[in-house]
C-alpha cells in the first residue's frame, strides 16, 4: 500500500509535535509518526517542567528567546491555554565559572533585555534560601518562567489535530529513501508513503531515520536525571518568593521552585552516562542523585532531602548547539535537534521547521545550527556542555 502526503514529520516529542501543528495550522497536508506511545517517557519531552528564559550566552540565542516568548504566546492564544509562568530567574556564577557572567549581560545588552547583576550579599538578602559564598555572582531576570512539558506538547498535538494534521503512534519509521524530483519514500507501519518535504525530529533515533540517506550526525545521547526534594517549609520556596536558577558552575546545576505541588525539583546538567535510545536505563543512579543531595544541602539547605528522581535523555552535539536545517545533499529533508536545551524554544523551533519544510528558507539566521558545520565536519570534537 502507497499513499501520496505533502509532508511527513518523524517523531512527535516536542519538536515534532510543534512542526506538525505549525504545517497543519497552514492549512498543509501532513502526517506525524510516533514510534512510541504518544507522551511517552523514553525521550526528552515529558515530566513535569522546563526553564524558559532570555539569559544565555551569546546574543544569538538571546535573540532566538525573544521569538520563543512570542511564540509561546501564540500557542496560548490560539490552544486556549495558560502555559507561560512567569517566576524569575537566577544565575549563579562562582569564580571559576565555565561561562562567564560578561557573557550573559553583553548578550541580554545585545537585544535590550533588562537584568541585574547581584553580589553574593545581595543575593543573600533578596533570596534567603541560598547559602552561597562570597565571590559569586547573580544575574537576575525577571521574565525567566516555567513551562509544562508533557502538557505543553500534548497541546501542541491536540492543536495540530485540530488544525488537520494526522498523528499516528505506535508506528515507527524504518525506511527513508530520497527519490529526487520524485519526493521522498517513506516506510511506516508496513505502508509507503511518498512526501514532498520530511522533518526529522528523532532526537536519539535521529541517526536511525537518517541511514537511508546516507547521513550520520556527530551525537552523543546520555541518560540524565532530575529529583525531586521536599522542603520543610514549602511556602519558601514557592513562586514570587523563589525564583528558577540555574548554577554555572562545573558541573552545573539547575532547579526550580514549587510547580504544582509541594516539591522543589533539581538536577545537574549534562553528567549522566553515554547510552543509546534502545539501550538505556530508566533507574536513577544513586551517586549521582547523591552528588546533587550533597550541592542542594550547601546551597539551598532547606530544599530537604531527594523524595523520588526520574530520567530523561539528552542527544547532544558536539559544542552544543542545536541541529537546526537542511540535510546536505537532500534539501527536502529538514532535521532538528535540540542539544539538551531545546524545549524552551519548541513553539519556535516548530514554526522555523514549517518554514523550511514549505520554502526550503528560514526567516532567521540560523546558520551556526547547519548540519554541515565546522564542528561537525573537523575534528576533533569539542564537546564543551555549558550554555
Amino acid at each position: 500500500m502507497a499513499e501520496q502526503v505533502e509532508y511527513v514529520v518523524v517523531g512527535l516529542g516536542a519538536f515534532g509535535s510543534a512542526a506538525t501543528y505549525q504545517l497543519a495550522r497552514r492549512g498543509a497536508d501532513v502526517v506525524g509518526f510516533e514510534q512510541f506511545d504518544l507522551g511517552h517517557v523514553r525521550g526528552a519531552s515529558h515530566d513535569t517542567s522546563r526553564i524558559l528564559r532570555h539569559s544565555y550566552h551569546t546574543p544569538e540565542y538571546v535573540g532566538l528567546t525573544v521569538h520563543a516568548y512570542d511564540d509561546w504566546a501564540d500557542l496560548e492564544r490560539d490552544s486556549e491555554e495558560s502555559l507561560v509562568t512567569v517566576v524569575g530567574g537566577l544565575d549563579l556564577f562562582p569564580s571559576d565559572s565555565a561561562v562567564t557572567v560578561t557573557d550573559h549581560t553583553e548578550s541580554l545588552s545585545a537585544h535590550d533585555i533588562p537584568y541585574e547583576v547581584l553580589d553574593s550579599v545581595a543575593v543573600r538578602q533578596r533570596f534567603p534560601q541560598f547559602r552561597i559564598s562570597p565571590g559569586v555572582t547573580g544575574l537576575y531576570q525577571q521574565r525567566s518562567a516555567i513551562v509544562p512539558a508533557a502538557r505543553g506538547t500534548a497541546t501542541m498535538q491536540r492543536m495540530a489535530r485540530a488544525h488537520g494534521g494526522r498523528l499516528v503512534e505506535r508506528c515507527a519509521v524504518t525506511g527513508v529513501r530520497d527519490r529526487g524530483h520524485a519526493g521522498l519514500e517513506v516506510e511506516a507501519g508496513g505502508r509507503t508513503y511518498f512526501c514532498r518535504r520530511l522533518v526529522v525530529c528523532a532526537d536519539a533515533w535521529t541517526n536511525d531515520v537518517l541511514t537511508g540517506l546516507d547521513v550520520r550526525l556527530p551525537l552523543k545521547t546520555t541518560q540524565e536525571q532530575f529529583s525531586y526534594f521536599e522542603p520543610a517549609d514549602p511556602p519558601a520556596f514557592s513562586q514570587g518568593r523563589m525564583p528558577l536558577w540555574i548554577w554555572q558552575g562545573d558541573p552545573t546545576f539547575y532547579g526550580f521552585p514549587c510547580y504544582g505541588e509541594p516539591t522543589v525539583k533539581a538536577a545537574q546538567d549534562c553528567g549522566g552516562p553515554q547510552v543509546t535510545g534502545d539501550t538505556r536505563s530508566f533507574e536513577p543512579d544513586a551517586g549521582r542523585q547523591a552528588l546533587l543531595a550533597d550541592f542542594m544541602s550547601r546551597t539551598l539547605p532547606g530544599a530537604g532531602s531527594p523524595a523520588w528522581s526520574k530520567t530523561c535523555l539528552y542527544t547532544l552535539t558536539p559544542e552544543r548547539d542545536f541541529i537546526l536545517g537542511l540535510a546536505p545533499e537532500h534539501p527536502a529533508v529538514c532535521v532538528a535537534v535540540g542539544a539538551g536545551h531545546g524545549f524552551k524554544f519548541t513553539p519556535t523551533i516548530g514554526r522555523l521547521l514549517a518554514d523550511l519544510a514549505m520554502t526550503g528558507e528560514c526567516p532567521v539566521d540560523i546558520d551556526s545550527f547547519r548540519l554541515d558545520r565546522p564542528a561537525f565536519v573537523d575534528p576533533p570534537p569539542i564537546e564543551q556542555w555549558a550554555i
